[in-house]
């Protein structure tokens, strides 16, 4: 008698609360950016709650639902090593935005063996003797990972633009080189999610006050360096205006996430996360054993 062979039923696919797209309402939109006139990062856009005090709820029904959705993902590449599907986070933004917050709240609500975690500090001598995407490409997550950039290859179109790194040309020649860096990536089974967390100036001096506060709780996250950055304010709002203009495409689309509001933007995250994973139709890899037959040796076991 032939014993079934092939997909077990497991759990249903989870659903995403709400009946919204947050992707499509968070999309920086094509053409010029003007970062502080256009969006408001104070903005709570779809959050099913009325405020901060509802977080806790949310959190709580986006967790088993992006967890479910990473398990899968890493299910199949687990029974399928040729498998090319992975996702990849970008988060930038100026100092203070939570780039680690973000990773601490909406990515600590996954699993962190499917996870991958690559922070960009300033280029090391070897990498400076390399094409500047040459260190960006060693860091891309495996199949079945989602990999976070905690900042990323904008940097050398950001603060290389800012403070003059490089040349003109050379800077606008990067921003066509990321273009098809990005579509290759995709192309290769990849979903790019692209976060500019969006802090205004005013959080973000509130932000390093609070780090300066005494008892030296936070002195460790302060970086007197910190304040170099925050002069040129106006200079890397026009940056990341370029760079949402130019970097903006289909197939790797920018998000802008109001950061003013720290449960907002790691809900916002999570939730975009969790919609790409959702949109990726990931079901539970098949069996390749006789199902039957295990379930009756592990009954007589």
């Amino acid at each position: 008698m032939a014993h079934h062979r092939g997909p077990t039923k497991g759990k249903p696919a989870p659903e995403l609360p709400g009946t919204f797209t947050l992707g499509e309402i968070l999309r920086c939109p094509p053409g010029p950016v003007d970062v502080e006139r256009d969006f408001d990062p104070a903005a709570t856009p779809h959050f099913p709650g009325k405020g901060k005090d509802d977080a806790p709820v949310e959190y709580a029904r986006m967790q088993p639902v992006l967890d479910g959705l990473q398990e899968r993902l890493y299910a199949h590449s687990f029974t399928h090593p040729d498998s090319a599907q992975r996702v990849l986070l970008v988060l930038q933004g100026m100092d203070t935005s939570g780039k680690g917050g973000v990773i601490r709240h909406a990515i600590g609500m996954i699993n962190p063996q499917g996870v991958s975690i690559h922070a960009f500090k300033a280029p090391t001598a070897e990498e400076l003797r390399h094409d500047f995407l040459w260190r960006v490409r060693r860091a891309l997550p495996g199949p079945g990972q989602i990999g976070i950039f905690d900042r990323s290859h904008y940097e050398d179109v950001l603060i290389g633009r800012v403070d003059h790194l490089a040349a003109p040309d050379e800077i606008e020649a990067r921003y066509d080189r990321i273009n098809a860096f990005e579509r290759e990536v995709v192309a290769g089974g990849a979903r790019v999610i692209k976060c500019f967390l969006n802090v205004s100036k005013d959080a973000q001096k509130a932000r390093l006050a609070a780090r300066l506060a005494p008892g030296g709780v936070k002195y460790w996250k302060y970086n007197p360096s910190d304040l170099a950055s925050r002069a040129k304010w106006d200079d890397y709002m026009a940056a990341y205006g370029v760079v949402l203009e130019r970097c903006n495409q289909d197939e790797a689309p920018w998000y802008v996430i109001p950061a003013d509001r720290k449960w907002y933007r790691n809900w916002a995250v999570a939730r975009l996360l969790a919609e790409a994973l959702a949109g990726m139709n990931l079901t539970w890899p098949p069996a390749d054993f006789d199902v039957e037959a295990e379930r009756a040796r592990v009954a007589q076991s």
